[in-house]
């Protein structure tokens, strides 16, 4: 069986050609994915070849943790899960190609665990369960300090808003929003978006960094309280480092949010579905699924792009 898929074949040379898929086998399910999100993290260090060193990681391989479809059929042990509509957090089904992170494609094959059912009325807006989810995750390692509720999050693209959703969905006081981006401070609801110059505290007790500048990490010592956390909850191609004394001072805690897990992918469903955690507005630019080869670059240059998602269903 073939797929047709997004394939980087070295950095900044993208394809969009037939693969072979391995076969199903007795626990997978096959996935005829109707939208795939563009990642600007982790998929924009792939596409520029500078992502660090990472297990898996070489080239060509089928980009892709962000998609959502139906499963058209499956092995003998899965076939009751024939009609789900899921999010699909990549797949490594290729014959030919790496499959890091694996999902952009039209058709997927996956092991039924690895398809996890979510509400088939958000549509487009489904592809952004993983990343409503990574922001969960970091939030909710924090969670054995009441303090550690985002006060501060860097940056105002779709993981720092979604951070500031969840803040509120959670309970928390709105916080505050850096974003030196003058037109993406705009769709804050419930808390501010502003430029960082003009912000002169220096007590914040829970700062999330969702930029992925490393050469932040200074600046955000200066801005903490004693005791204060720093959370890197975005991507980091640089080497993250730090100036002691000012971080001794405050003594300083830091935490790296890791991948989210199921139990954070149901916890946001649950949200999403009681009508505590809104997606709208978050997929900004959608495209044809054939037009990827202009529809990545611009996802990854645009500014007034938050979300870029391919559509499959002309292909």
């Amino acid at each position: 069986m073939n797929t047709l898929a997004v394939i980087l074949e070295a950095p900044e040379r993208l394809a969009l050609r037939s693969l072979e898929m391995k076969p199903v086998e007795a626990a997978d399910v096959l996935i005829e994915i109707a939208f795939s999100g563009i990642s600007t993290g982790t998929e924009k260090l792939l596409w520029s070849g500078r992502m660090p060193p990472f297990p898996g990681l070489g080239y060509p391989l089928v980009p892709g943790y962000e998609s959502v479809g139906r499963i058209v059929d499956a092995g003998p042990e899965a076939r009751a899960r024939i009609g789900d509509w899921v999010f699909v957090p990549g797949a490594n089904c290729y014959t030919d190609a790496r499959g890091l992170f694996g999902g952009t494609a039209k058709r997927v094959i996956v092991p039924s665990a690895r398809a996890l059912p979510i509400p088939e009325h958000l549509g487009e807006s489904g592809v952004l369960c993983a990343l409503a989810a990574t922001a969960l995750h970091a939030i909710k390692g924090g969670f054995a300090r009441r303090e550690a509720l985002p006060d501060l999050i860097i940056g105002h693209g779709v993981l720092g808003r979604l951070l500031a959703r969840l803040t509120l969905a959670l309970g928390g006081a709105a916080p505050t929003v850096w974003e030196t981006n003058p037109a993406r401070r705009l769709g804050a609801v419930g808390y501010n978006a502003i430029d960082p110059t003009t912000d002169e505290r220096r007590d914040y007790h829970a700062i999330y960094d969702a930029s992925g500048d490393a050469g932040l990490i200074d600046e955000l010592v200066m801005r903490l309280a004693k005791g204060g956390e720093i959370v890197l909850a975005g991507f980091y191609s640089e080497r993250v480092s730090f100036a002691f004394p000012a971080a001794f001072m405050r003594e300083a805690h830091f935490r790296v949010a890791a991948e989210w897990q199921p139990g954070d992918l149901a916890e946001t469903r649950a949200l999403i579905e009681c009508g505590r955690l809104d997606l709208k507005g978050l997929v900004t630019n959608r495209r044809p699924a054939g037009e990827a080869l202009d529809a990545y670059p611009q996802a990854f240059t645009d500014p007034d792009c938050l979300k870029m998602v391919l559509d499959w269903s002309e292909c």
